[in-house]
């Protein structure tokens, strides 16, 4: 193995080792946190490249290796495709969606906040996502020459070979409203621990409440929405992200309280109210 390949697995290996002292200091479950740590040592004692793994072998290829499960694997994966890891950039307050979404040619900022706003596109494998699912060519200004040319800028910058994105299991809406609730809960009773996010903060205070928990299995991180969007509409306190952490889904779900219709004053996932459960 090259001194480069060497250097790649430690920088992914220290990736890992963050992610499991800031789930730790927030509160995340134990297994989870040993899970990165483990993964890093692995990480730091392969005798072959993770990337020439993944290259090779796909993911099975790297989940195949001690301690490395599917949620790491995937992980690996987006590292090597975008050089950043979502996740921990959310660990560390860093999230700006539409920040990310403005650096593809022709989204400037105003459809950028729409994208992320109305189709819940948090990162560019959901907008590659969104533009082979339909979601994109629905938003006006979207035609066919523009969709192609951002299929092959997302291709080339995801490092793709694929010529359309994975599908994956949404998780269930009953589920993500006890999320919801357990985060809303805690955070009312000031039971989270809370981080300095990066935008709409300019005194750098720590006042993002946020949340580790599992459900049968599956990882969640949630926090409140801190858009502009919120900010302006001061549903900052209403309006819950939740980000599945467990390769089941690339995409975050917005849960708000519903303000019209047969569901007002109901919690309901953006974009599957109707799969809101009866009272």
């Amino acid at each position: 193995m090259t001194t480069r390949d060497q250097q790649g697995n430690r920088e992914m290996a220290d990736r890992f080792d963050e992610m499991a002292t800031l789930l730790e200091r927030q509160g995340a479950d134990r297994f989870r946190v040993n899970a990165y740590r483990r993964g890093a040592e692995t990480l730091r004692t392969l005798d072959e490249s993770a990337l020439a793994i993944l290259e090779r072998d796909g993911l099975e290829g790297l989940i195949a290796l001690p301690a490395i499960g599917e949620s790491l694997a995937r992980a690996i994966q987006t590292l090597a495709r975008a050089g950043r890891l979502p996740q921990l950039a959310r660990l560390r307050g860093e999230t700006d969606p539409e920040a990310l979404l403005r650096t593809v040619p022709g989204i400037g900022p105003k459809l950028a906040e729409r994208l992320h706003e109305e189709l819940h596109v948090d990162d560019l494998e959901d907008l590659e996502l969104a533009a082979h699912d339909g979601r994109l060519a629905r938003v006006g200004g979207f035609g066919p020459k523009r969709l192609e040319t951002i299929r092959a800028t997302l291709a080339q910058r995801l490092g793709r070979v694929r010529a359309s994105p994975e599908r994956h299991t949404s998780p269930p809406v009953p589920e993500l409203l006890d999320v919801d609730r357990e985060y809303r809960d805690k955070a009312e009773k000031g039971e989270l621990p809370t981080i300095a996010p990066r935008r709409m903060n300019p005194s750098g205070e720590a006042w993002l409440p946020i949340l580790h928990t599992e459900r049968r299995g599956r990882s969640y991180t949630a926090l409140y929405s801190n858009t502009p969007l919120a900010h302006r509409l001061g549903r900052t306190h209403d309006w819950v992200v939740i980000y599945p952490e467990y390769g089941a889904s690339p995409r975050p779900y917005t849960v708000v309280t519903e303000r019209r219709g047969p569901l007002a004053g109901r919690r309901v996932v953006r974009g599957r109210e109707d799969e809101t459960p009866a009272s």
